[in-house]
């Protein structure tokens, strides 16, 4: 079964983060990091992986709530 695109979500690099768009390009949230751990630390952010996994999750929202019943999905 070929994957609907109108409701992928991507993941782009930015100056000092992530940012997560949606299929029209509409930003849906920005993940802050730094690349190190003792920086992240000083500056009160996630380091880089750690960025990366949330803004993967967030992507992966619309697939996870599609065929959900109830307030937040669509079925």
């Amino acid at each position: 079964m070929k994957e609907d695109s109108r409701h992928l979500s991507t993941v782009e690099t930015i100056p000092g983060g992530l940012k997560v768009c949606d299929a029209n390009g509409q930003s849906l949230a920005y993940v802050y990091s730094r690349e190190n751990p003792n920086d992240a630390h000083m500056a009160k952010v996630l380091t880089e992986d750690e960025a990366r996994r949330i803004a993967s999750n967030i992507a992966k929202l619309p697939e996870l709530l599609r065929g959900q019943k109830g307030p937040y999905g669509v079925g």
